[in-house]
């Protein structure tokens, strides 16, 4: 067989509200609406006896050991679930900044997976991708079929495709790593403590770009209070942005330290990158679309 590659985009949580800490296992009870956007990790996968992963890119340095990377972990779930699963030698471009709230890695797990299933003709709903998703990190269920859609529980309850709108969006990464425990940490929620909150606004089939920008206006991002505190400059980020001509909504992805814009039109959004870039050009920015 030739070659084979995917996308692996990144993941923007355009909503994120923490229910709880729940009290058997102490993972935190997330409902977050999620979308992708155009900026992507690219994988390749080529047919092989044996299981690689070669990691180039702007951000492949911070991507970590090889051997801890969920490429990996994602094939050996999958292979562990699959006797005689034919593997390969994978090969990941890294664009999307690492530790960042946009699900690099989790979205390069899923991507992995998705090759191995075309290359042994499994769905993406076979038994043993999802389980192999599942062990593999919270938010890979999610991005097995990279749609926008909502995440709930701890990442293992997935919705159906949505499919709304493309929102036209920039995305800003200050260039700071923020790991997810600190983040939680700072929350303070004891296993079996629930968090008071306004209920996570319904969100229906088909919206057009208006209609998510009203329905996610109500909601937040749980997490972006307690990512100040480890990320201050999470703040700067977000206060860039909302003030760009056209900004109709910012906020914070996932833990930090990300931060996302959605824009009247595409080139209000592509003027607000080169406005953020120019003031900040160190960090990193994007003009994208989230869909």
């Amino acid at each position: 067989m030739s070659r084979l590659t995917t996308r692996a985009p990144a993941k923007i949580n355009l909503t994120l509200h923490v229910l709880g800490r729940r009290p058997e296992d102490g993972y935190h009870v997330l409902e977050s609406l999620v979308a992708f956007a155009e900026v992507a990790d690219v994988l390749t996968l080529d047919p092989g006896p044996d299981l690689t992963l070669s990691v180039a890119g702007p951000t492949a340095g911070p991507a970590g050991p090889l051997d801890d990377n969920l490429v990996l972990r994602a094939a050996r779930h999958l292979a562990a679930g699959v006797p005689g699963l034919e593997l390969g030698a994978f090969h990941l471009h890294k664009e999307l900044p690492v530790a960042a709230g946009i699900g690099g890695g989790s979205s390069d797990a899923a991507a992995a997976l998705r090759l191995l299933s075309e290359r042994n003709g499994l769905s993406l709903d076979h038994p043993a991708v999802v389980a192999a998703a599942r062990a593999t990190g919270a938010d890979v269920p999610v991005c097995l079929d990279p749609r926008g859609r909502m995440m709930r529980g701890a990442g293992e309850a997935v919705g159906p495709a949505l499919g709304f709108a493309a929102l036209p969006a920039v995305l800003v990464n200050p260039g700071v790593p923020v790991s997810t425990a600190p983040v939680f940490k700072a929350l303070g929620l004891a296993v079996g403590q629930t968090l008071a909150g306004a209920e996570h606004p319904p969100i229906v089939a088909g919206l057009d770009a208006d209609g998510v920008l009203a329905a996610i206006r109500p909601a937040c991002n749980d997490l972006e209070p307690p990512a100040l505190t480890v990320a201050p400059v999470i703040g700067a980020a977000l206060a860039l942005l909302r003030a760009q001509g056209g900004c109709r909504l910012a906020r914070m992805s996932g833990s930090g330290a990300t931060v996302f814009a959605l824009f009247t039109d595409a080139p209000a959004a592509e003027a607000a990158a080169r406005a953020v870039r120019a003031a900040q050009p160190g960090w990193w920015v994007e003009a994208t679309r989230l869909a």
